[in-house]
């Protein structure tokens, strides 16, 4: 008997795949679409259209913003590397954001560290309750450290 050959899976997304056949038959429209752009007329699908370019115009600056700000708040990456981080973003501006995005590390220590005392602070503010408060306010009054106007201020403040 002959044996069969190991079946190697093509190379090809299906995903990546599906993209493109997306792109591709999106394509007609959009230069369909911008046919107009120019002339007498404005119609329905001209604003539609400007509409959209203006959102994915928007939502990549807003993408180069989140990568420049990024690049320089880390602390794990050199100044050289930051430099070279930023020639490749003016150089390359989408296709140097998306491969930051792909390289930078899911959480760096000092992003961990942020989440902790972030959470801590919630947690601190979360323990401290509107009685609590009051009955700080009613022994300042009692020991005279504030007025009776102070403490109906501040117990007015307290419970707006």
């Amino acid at each position: 008997m002959r044996e069969l050959a190991p079946h190697r899976p093509s190379r090809i997304n299906p995903l990546r795949l599906g993209l493109l056949g997306a792109v591709a038959a999106l394509a007609p429209l959009v230069l369909g679409a911008c046919n107009q752009v120019g002339g007498a007329t404005l119609t329905f699908w001209d604003v539609v259209w400007s509409m959209v370019i203006f959102f994915f115009w928007f939502m990549l600056i807003w993408i180069f913003i989140a990568v420049f700000a990024d690049i320089f708040r880390r602390n794990d990456i050199s100044g050289g590397t930051k430099a070279v981080w930023v020639i490749v973003l003016v150089i390359l501006p989408f296709l140097g954001a998306l491969i930051y995005m792909a390289m930078r590390p899911k959480a760096t220590a000092q992003d961990v560290q942020m989440m902790a005392q972030a959470e801590a602070a919630q947690k601190a503010a979360a323990g401290v309750s509107t009685a609590d408060e009051l009955a700080k306010l009613q022994q300042l009054k009692a020991a005279g450290t504030i007025s009776d106007a102070e403490f109906e201020a501040l117990k007015a403040k307290l419970m707006a």
